[in-house]
């Protein structure tokens, strides 16, 4: 009777605020992933070095301060939220940080997203600290918990299956392969290296489906070689076309990996969204998008803007919304914003497969 009753509420407040009956899809949006959907939790960890709480991040965002994300506003998370009629989940360090405990989490979703993360343990150590994705799951598994003793199993159950887990990762772990100074390709293959990412990737979603998951949205890496960062170690300023057509072979590998999964876990439903095609688009046809600068970064100093980060000293451009990329690896707010469009409406299956995000909560 209590959860009904607190369903009841919150549907009541929904239409109170004047959302639209349409976006009342989800009873929570836990988030997963690294610095494309970090939402401020690397605000918290004192060692980092992938940071974004200072200028000229946020310089977009209402308030125009920066707020951890990396970003001139609004990323990822927020637009997924937005879709999702849901307020951005909430950095998960924050809420400990705020209160000083761990049992008072809110019932629609958790942030544990964090940049430097990847699939493997040991991609953030030239940032010194970041939540590693399986840290991530044991900040869930405490959210988990809370949940289930304050609704009981069942309700809680009830609860995780209607909402959505969102996980983005991997990028960071082929960008380090790919490194200059990387020894990884001496130790092993690209195809070794991403075939282990994918092994290490679904014991960590079947971590999170023994904790009630059960609607995913899953990310593809992007063109990675194409970030700024990439072309300016290219004398030429190209794509670095290594380390796209590997993320090309683990986005393959990934989708088989989760038709495979979904196989296992019968109850498991997912939309894979495919990001490199969305900004392969970007790049190829800038002008479809309203995009007029697909190579440099909009923050930062040097060749492409891309030798110096996005740091204080930096220059930033003015024409933000025309930018593609917003500093060395990350997207601007209005790529962002595209990207989760065509991730929750795209009905040709050309970016979000087998069905899209729109398809999964309803």
């Amino acid at each position: 009777m209590g959860y009904k009753f607190l369903l009841l509420l919150v549907s009541m407040a929904v239409v109170g605020l004047g959302i639209s009956k349409g976006e009342e899809k989800v009873a929570g949006l836990y988030v997963f992933g690294d610095s494309l959907v970090d939402v401020g939790n690397n605000n918290h960890l004192k060692l980092s070095l992938a940071k974004a709480d200072f200028p000229h991040n946020g310089v977009d965002f209402p308030g125009k301060k920066p707020t951890g994300r990396f970003s001139n506003g609004k990323n990822s998370a927020d637009f997924l939220a937005d879709k999702l009629g849901v307020e951005t989940s909430p950095p998960y360090l924050s809420l400990l940080a705020g209160s000083g405990k761990s049992n008072q989490f809110p019932i629609t979703g958790v942030s544990f997203a964090s940049g430097g993360a990847g699939i493997f343990n040991g991609t953030d150590q030239r940032y010194r600290q970041s939540i590693t994705l399986s840290k991530q799951i044991e900040y869930y598994a405490n959210v988990y918990e809370d949940l289930v003793q304050r609704l009981g199993s069942a309700a809680a159950q009830a609860h995780l299956s209607k909402s959505l887990f969102a996980v983005v990762i991997g990028s960071n772990d082929l960008l380090g392969y790919f490194k200059s100074d990387s020894d990884l390709p001496k130790k092993i293959s690209p195809q070794q290296f991403i075939d282990l990412m994918l092994v290490t990737l679904k014991q960590v979603l079947k971590r999170m489906h023994d904790f009630g998951a059960r609607k995913y949205v899953i990310a593809g890496i992007g063109a990675v070689g194409c970030c700024p960062s990439q072309r300016n170690e290219n004398k030429n300023g190209e794509c670095d076309e290594e380390a796209n057509n590997w993320a090309t072979k683990y986005n393959e590998g990934l989708k088989a990996m989760l038709q495979g999964l979904k196989s296992e876990l019968m109850d498991m439903d997912y939309s894979y969204v495919d990001t490199y095609s969305v900004f392969n688009s970007f790049i190829q046809s800038p002008a479809t998008y309203g995009f007029k600068e697909v190579r440099s970064a909009c923050c930062g100093l040097g060749n492409l803007r891309a030798e110096v980060p996005c740091v204080p000293v930096a220059r930033y451009c003015f024409n933000r919304s025309e930018h593609v990329f917003w500093d060395l690896y990350h997207p601007t707010e209005a790529a962002a914003r595209i990207f989760v469009d065509r991730a929750f409406n795209d009905g040709s299956q050309k970016f979000a497969t087998p069905i899209n995000v729109n398809q999964l909560i309803s």
